[in-house]
């Protein structure tokens, strides 16, 4: 009989997890239905020595329940070569400590471990920047250091949004109009006086009608249903971390065409998990660190989309 492959995760602490709402816990419940033997760690478990990438594993084993959804087993010390995959689902701040931990996970790669997502990718991907290579998909965006730029921006857009490039989960997001007393001061916030980078965007008024939604991508295929988060009535961000409510959809012809341009290339580059989200037609951020809405999906359509990823890293393995 050959051996049952085996998937290790790098993820936040587990006591952490809401297992109702987590995507990572979906994926480990889809890995252990396929009889995948699972390996929990955190990033303080991963060391490289002497070019060799090795973690302190525990085995997880998971149920279908809610409530006691975990047992962890005695940690082991070993290398990461000869596990066949680690899903990377540590979430943002994409910080230093993060790009570390990638340069590490690399080491591993080399071994032929198949890292999801791939790190290089996970390093050059900046979830807001990485539009930037794609601009047929995306509204009218600017990102500068340039705090006259921005305001150049606004006039001519008459309305707009306003991210730092390394935020997650809405934070720190404005919607600023032309004309607006705040926009100054906005500016200097987000690029420090000038200092760091950041993004505005032409302000997309569907978001209040349709929302901002999530399309996720499996070995660059998109799934048959996205997440639209409407946001709430007394807040503009399509987050649920802020807010918004999750209505599953059917992709339209738009989303696949958008999915057709951005969906290759994340399957070239080893993006085997990737969320879109998309305003008004046009893709706002492309989503790589951690990509959820798995189980908001699930619970309104039905979608095992986290049977589709562990099924492509299966496939990926063995070939």
């Amino acid at each position: 009989m050959p051996a049952a492959p085996e998937l290790a995760v790098l993820m936040d602490p587990v006591t952490t997890i809401q297992p109702a709402k987590d995507s990572t816990v979906a994926m480990l419940r889809a890995a252990a239905r396929r009889g995948c033997v699972t390996w929990y760690f955190e990033q303080g478990d991963l060391w490289v020595r002497d070019g060799r990438a090795e973690a302190r594993l525990r085995r997880i084993e998971v149920g279908d329940q809610d409530q006691d959804w975990y047992r962890l087993g005695e940690a082991v010390t070993r290398p990461l070569a000869g596990i066949g995959a680690v899903l990377m689902r540590k979430d943002p701040p994409f910080d230093t400590e993060y790009i570390y931990t990638t340069y590490l996970l690399e080491r591993a790669a080399t071994a032929g471990v198949l890292i999801v997502n791939d790190p290089r990718g996970l390093r050059d991907m900046n979830e807001k920047v990485f539009t930037a290579w794609f601009p047929e998909c995306c509204a009218p965006t600017l990102i500068t250091r340039d705090m006259d730029g921005m305001g150049e921006f606004l006039a001519e857009q008459g309305r707009i949004v306003c991210k730092p490039l390394h935020g997650m989960g809405g934070r720190s997001i404005f919607v600023l109009g032309d004309g607006d007393a705040n926009s100054r001061v906005v500016f200097e916030t987000l690029t420090d006086y000038g200092r760091r980078y950041a993004m505005v965007q032409r302000y997309l008024p569907e978001i209040a009608t349709s929302g901002d939604t999530r399309i996720l991508l499996v070995d660059g295929e998109p799934m048959p249903h996205a997440l639209a988060r409407i946001p709430s009535g007394s807040d503009h961000r399509g987050n649920l971390a802020a807010g918004a409510t999750g209505i599953a959809r059917e992709l339209n012809e738009r989303d696949r065409w958008l999915c057709s341009r951005i969906g290759p290339v994340m399957r070239e580059r080893g993006m085997l998990f990737v969320g879109l989200d998309v305003i008004g037609g046009f893709v706002t951020e492309i989503n790589v660190t951690s990509p959820t809405g798995i189980r908001e999906i699930q619970k309104q359509r039905g979608d095992d989309i986290a049977g589709r990823l562990i099924d492509a890293v299966l496939a990926r393995i063995q070939a």
